[in-house]
């Protein structure tokens, strides 16, 4: 029977989406390379450049093989509601040069999303990403684990070894190494937010092990993880795992037996405390904010009474479009609210707001604020009209993005390199799985 013109274009349209089916390998690649960032970010850029080469080629053809329509306008505009700030915050920001070169720098993130969303917009590419995801969490809970037993992290000391080997130099100095203060794993002591990360990531392995073992599987993964992130000794983290515990765990167990989940938490923390120096420090750093003094609430908050003080002047002084995108270090000597105090944090200015809203506000203004609230609401009404196989689809990427946003935290820079790019692979990943071609 000979071809129809219908026929031809479906086939040539199938090659085309089959084209992209390194998309998955190539984002689970980006993520195990976080603990070399250099090279986990010419991964990005590597990925960047091939999504466009490959639409480039052809002329952006057969997109919805891709991505549906509705995933490439989610994509884009949570995208939008990231860079746009950047740039207008960049017209008069306190170094507008830089300002300008790093919003021109971050528009790499675009193709990087339609790609990473182009990953999981089949059921194929949602299943490896994912399960991939959720194999990177559980190796980095391992070796942190064994790290926590024997002083060393395996991992770590790999890749250590590959980088003195390459370039004769450590990943970290002997003054980083001395200096960390908490369970660094895989990252190294260098770069002290295995916490954050596995956080932000963990909702990937809960369900992956829920859905293979049930009920076993999520408490098993949930307290491997939790000790871990218990022991990377970030309270931001503690937060963030916890909303992941309970927005996750209801569905797997119910509201009484995550009760005793939570019971079982506070009990491991007890003991933690009692036998864990790094731990009990944190605790009793947090509970100087019983003393009403503003200088204990500072001490509890590590130094980031200060540092909200110096967002709040940077604000009043800025409030249209703010200093600029990574302009808070360059902004803070003049908005210091106790220049003459030693700061918590060491020597140097603070370099960013540790808090969400205050970065946003600080960096990019009142402008900036609304142009991310337009995207938090963009993604929630897209949530909200998705059908629940959509849904249960997405759902991982959601918990992990809601988590990694949720605003009455602290955070890492939203505006840097490593978090920004970690929170826009999240949205992409979740505005591809859940406005995806197929469900099923």
């Amino acid at each position: 029977m000979p071809s129809t013109p219908n026929s031809v274009a479906e086939s040539h349209a199938d090659a085309r989406a089959a084209g992209w089916r390194w998309a998955p390998a190539w984002i689970l690649t980006y993520v195990a390379l976080w603990p070399a960032p250099g090279y986990a970010e010419a991964v990005l850029v590597l990925g960047a450049l091939a999504a466009i080469a490959r639409l480039t080629l052809s002329r952006f053809r057969g997109g919805a093989q891709l991505l549906s329509n509705h995933a490439w306008a989610l994509t884009s505009v949570l995208f939008c509601a990231y860079w746009v700030p950047e740039l207008l915050s960049s017209v008069d920001a306190v170094d507008r040069a830089h300002a300008f070169a790093q919003t021109a720098e971050d528009l790499r993130y675009l193709p990087f999303l339609w790609l990473a969303a182009s990953a999981v917009a089949n059921p194929r590419g949602r299943r490896i990403t994912f399960t991939g995801l959720a194999v990177i969490v559980g190796v980095w809970t391992l070796d942190a684990l064994l790290q926590a037993v024997t002083g060393t992290s395996p991992l770590f000391f790999g890749i250590d070894a590959v980088k003195q080997l390459i370039s004769h130099h450590p990943m970290c100095t002997a003054a980083e190494a001395a200096a960390a203060d908490r369970l660094s794993g895989v990252l190294g002591p260098c770069n002290l937010k295995l916490g954050q990360v596995l956080a932000s990531l963990s909702p990937f392995a809960l369900y992956a092990m829920g859905r293979r073992f049930h009920a076993l599987g999520w408490l098993v993964a949930a307290a491997a993880v939790g000790v871990v992130i218990l022991l990377a000794g970030s309270r931001a983290s503690w937060i963030t795992f916890a909303l992941v515990l309970l927005l996750s765990g209801w569905r797997v167990l119910g509201w009484k037996k995550l009760l005793g989940v939570f019971v079982f938490g506070a009990v491991a923390l007890a003991v933690m405390v009692a036998t864990v120096p790094q731990v009990r420090e944190r605790i009793d750093r947090t509970l100087y904010a019983l003393n009403a003094s503003e200088s204990g609430v500072d001490n509890a908050l590590s130094g980031r009474g200060r540092i909200w003080g110096a967002a709040l002047c940077m604000v009043r002084e800025h409030p249209l479009n703010g200093v600029g995108a990574r302009g808070f270090r360059d902004a803070f000597p003049a908005c210091d609210p106790d220049p003459a105090q030693p700061p918590a944090w060491g020597s140097g200015p603070a370099l960013h707001a540790h808090q969400i809203v205050l970065e946003i506000l600080s960096e990019t203004g009142v402008l900036g604020l609304l142009l991310w609230l337009s995207g938090v609401a963009l993604a929630w009404r897209a949530w909200r009209f998705a059908d629940e196989a959509a849904r249960e689809a997405a759902r991982p990427a959601m918990l992990a993005l809601a988590a990694t946003v949720f605003p009455f935290n602290t955070h890492l820079a939203f505006y840097s390199t490593f978090w920004g790019g970690l929170t826009l692979l999240l949205a992409a990943l979740y505005a591809g799985s859940l406005l995806s071609r197929t469900q099923s």
